[in-house]
């Protein structure tokens, strides 16, 4: 792989910035367009007008969001063209497929819908104000949906969906539906989505529970809380059993993800997942036992393989074994996988050079050799051609580490341990606050509103370290298997990358403190009419 690394490292890290700094808006918008939902229906189906006063101010709230929302997506997705021109010219097919429908029907639906819920009060009747705000919601979500697709398709690309055409060295897609039903997409975009909603939850209960620890607005507080703790809870247990689901895909999917989210370096049958712990950051050619990983860890037997493998018994491969393979398991080392892609890319070439000499016979060879059947389970109905594996002979030179097939294990570690942490403690918090809602109590509970208010950023970094275990996790590929990082950027100059980079996060900084100073006046005057 001949490229430039610092170009790669700056270009990887405007790309980073830019999605954690979108993705603060994300979650908020998901849950915040569905709350607002709840909070209009509850008006129109009681006409109380302290229910249409709550729902125009977090409307407003949501409005704040939704507004610069938009502006760092823009952002964020010209910049697949601009550093990541390669990727986009290989993948270009499948990856933006999604993105467009997601361009003409989300995104129109959702600026159609926002502007009739913003500014509508007045102009429409009841009914339609309350169905474009539920549209509103739908259109947010939806949104989300092909986005994840599409990023679904770079966590676990399929022949089943797609295909890599030797005639023009892309990915084409082969099946659409299949692509939008791929189950890795699928929870991915249920455990965003169910997400985001907690993240809201805990926004509007922690807003709420301020007000009322100041002696302020504490109807409007009250009966906010009320529909937060409630959507919440719900909210936050789903994500925890959909979060199971998403790490069974991912085990059986990206084995070196689910390896490095737990330290695991050797294979183990009846593997444990580690609850507390502090990794080490070692080479997995160079680690004999699972214990040289840590500096100490706190393990629950068996539930790696049961969450992983739906066997408490079962063997999860291990970092180690992902490298050098297992040969009683069926695991190829990198060193076959790596042969077999270099293959592939040879056929490629000699295809190629086939068709400029004009050479029909051996095109049609070169082809039929890079479409061979490599691996097949009759049973399943599913197959691996050479063309499958064409990104690892990346991995065929022998000046290239077999220990880049991994991502760094610390920072997947962390990140992935924070985030579920994080989800138990909003399962907990939800939970108290419902039943002192329940109970009556939540007005005088100080120590449940205390616990909401200094919760509230909590689940931006729950989020943003759910993001950075599935793409830092997703290492060294930017499609899992067929395309790595290091292949994907643009070759444009340093400087370029670098002057963008401080342009866009100039740019942040002054939108990030916009926003926040815009809320913090928002809350701070409170809702108009409250009392």
């Amino acid at each position: 792989m001949n490229v430039d690394l610092t170009m790669l490292e700056w270009a990887r890290a405007q790309f980073a910035m830019t999605a954690l700094f979108h993705f603060f808006f994300v979650p908020f918008t998901l849950g915040m367009s569905f709350i607002v939902a709840f909070f209009e229906t509850i008006y129109v189906k009681t006409g109380k007008k302290e229910w249409k006063e709550i729902t125009q101010f977090w409307q407003l709230i949501f409005g704040i969001n939704f507004a610069l929302g938009l502006s760092t997506g823009i952002i964020h997705e010209f910049e697949f063209g601009t550093n990541w021109s390669t990727y986009s010219w290989v993948v270009g097919d499948l990856f933006g497929a999604p993105l467009a429908v997601e361009g003409i029907v989300a995104f129109f639906m959702e600026a159609t819908f926002a502007a009739i819920s913003f500014f509508g009060w007045k102009r429409v009747s009841k009914g339609v104000h309350l169905a474009s705000t539920w549209l509103l919601a739908i259109g947010s979500n939806l949104s989300a949906l092909w986005i994840l697709i599409a990023n679904g398709f770079m966590q676990h690309p399929s022949n089943e969906f797609g295909f890599f055409n030797i005639e023009t060295s892309r990915l084409e897609m082969s099946d659409f539906w299949t692509l939008i039903v791929q189950p890795v997409a699928q929870v991915k975009f249920l455990h965003v989505v169910t997400a985001g909603y907690t993240l809201a939850s805990i926004f509007v209960l922690g807003i709420s529970a301020l007000y009322l620890l100041k002696g302020k607005h504490k109807d409007f507080a009250k009966k906010s809380a009320a529909v937060a703790a409630a959507f919440g809870l719900i909210s936050s247990i789903f994500v925890a059993v959909i979060g199971d689901e998403h790490a069974y895909e991912v085990a059986n999917t990206q084995p070196t993800k689910i390896a490095s989210a737990e330290g695991l370096y050797v294979g183990e049958k009846g593997a444990p997942i580690v609850a507390i712990g502090i990794p080490k950051n070692l080479k997995a050619t160079e680690v004999t036992s699972n214990e040289e990983g840590f500096v100490f860890k706190i393990e629950l037997p068996k539930m790696l393989s049961l969450l992983g493998k739906r066997d408490p018994n079962a063997y999860v491969p291990g970092l180690k074994d992902l490298i050098e393979g297992n040969e009683e398991y069926g695991i190829w080392p990198l060193s076959k996988l790596a042969q077999i892609g270099k293959e592939a890319r040879e056929d490629l070439f000699k295809y190629h050079e086939a068709k400029k000499a004009g050479d029909k016979a051996g095109m049609e060879a070169a082809k039929a050799d890079f479409y061979k059947v490599v691996w097949e389970d009759k049973e399943k109905g599913i197959s691996l051609t050479k063309a499958d594996l064409i990104g690892y002979g990346y991995f065929a030179n022998s000046n290239v580490s077999p220990d880049l097939i991994y991502p760094p294990v610390p920072p997947v570690f962390y990140a992935f341990h924070i985030m579920v942490g994080l989800g138990f403690w909003f399962i907990l918090l939800f939970f108290m606050s419902w039943i002192s809602i329940v109970k009556g109590t939540f007005e005088n509970n100080t120590l449940v509103q205390k616990l909401a208010v200094i919760s509230v950023p909590l689940p931006w970094i729950a989020t943003s370290f759910g993001w950075m275990t599935a793409e830092i996790g997703r290492q060294p590929w930017t499609v899992f298997g067929v395309l790595p990082t290091a292949e994907s950027v643009t070759p444009i100059a340093l400087q370029n990358v670098q002057a963008t980079f401080f342009l866009f996060l100039t740019a942040f900084v002054i939108l990030g403190i916009a926003e926040l100073k815009i809320l913090f006046t928002v809350v701070k005057s409170g809702p108009k009419g409250a009392h």
